[in-house]
């Protein structure tokens, strides 16, 4: 009777755990704080937010000044897809007044992170975003997913290929909404459609040089979306 006490207990634990990630499934808390701290942009501030995944989370660990010194604000969560993204993007991006947002996502969907994603809704999500910002007046550059052979994590899933496909989804959209594509893709991309070894240690995260070739093509998008705003 005792051994099954600590059965139940344990149970419940772990379900209470469970259902305290579900109530903050977008992770609201992560940037909660920042958000409040930072307040509306100056009369000539250029806010810039980057909305994403790890990719994004990791930018900033990674070069921290190329975000402080030019005023760019980092809104990426580690492991999300684009529903979470979705779900916290009046949060993190609409309700701190940016001029311009950068997104990048959908790796993480293909990876089946919150479950099985068809290409049609992780880019549904990705437009979703997009027309959230323009509604509120605010300038979208649409960045294609990073070219991944094979995910570490859940190997077997043949990305490269899906990735292709989102990509040219994402691409089409950007066209004919009259939307910066910021093309990251074409300039990583290896000869079986994963990332170059010089860019990424895993194949799916970029390290220093291929946050470099980011930074170079991100900056030239910010520029030209800026400048035409």
């Amino acid at each position: 009777m005792k051994n099954l006490k600590l059965t139940v207990t344990s149970l419940l634990f772990v379900l209470f755990g469970e259902l305290s990630h579900a109530q903050d499934w977008a992770n609201f808390e992560r940037y909660k704080n920042d958000n409040t701290k930072i307040g509306l942009p100056k009369p000539d501030e250029e806010r810039v937010v980057f909305m994403g995944n790890s990719i994004t989370d990791f930018w900033i660990n990674n070069f921290p000044n190329y975000f402080l010194n030019n005023g760019y604000i980092d809104r990426g969560i580690s492991g999300q897809t684009t529903p979470q993204m979705l779900v916290r993007f009046r949060a993190d991006v609409i309700n701190i007044k940016p001029v311009v947002v950068i997104i990048l996502a959908g790796t993480n969907d293909i990876a089946g992170n919150t479950g099985p994603s068809t290409l049609e809704m992780i880019a549904d999500n990705i437009f979703s975003m997009s027309e959230l910002a323009k509604s509120n007046g605010i300038k979208v550059i649409l960045c294609s997913v990073l070219p991944v052979y094979d995910y570490p994590w859940k190997p077997g899933l043949n990305p490269a290929e899906k990735i292709v496909k989102l990509n040219k989804m994402i691409k089409n959209y950007s066209d004919s909404h009259k939307i910066f594509y910021l093309d990251y893709y074409s300039s990583m991309v290896d000869g079986r459609k994963g990332m170059k070894a010089e860019y990424s240690q895993d194949g799916v995260h970029p390290n220093k040089s291929g946050y470099e070739v980011m930074m170079d093509l991100c900056s030239q998008a910010i520029k030209i979306v800026l400048i035409n705003k």
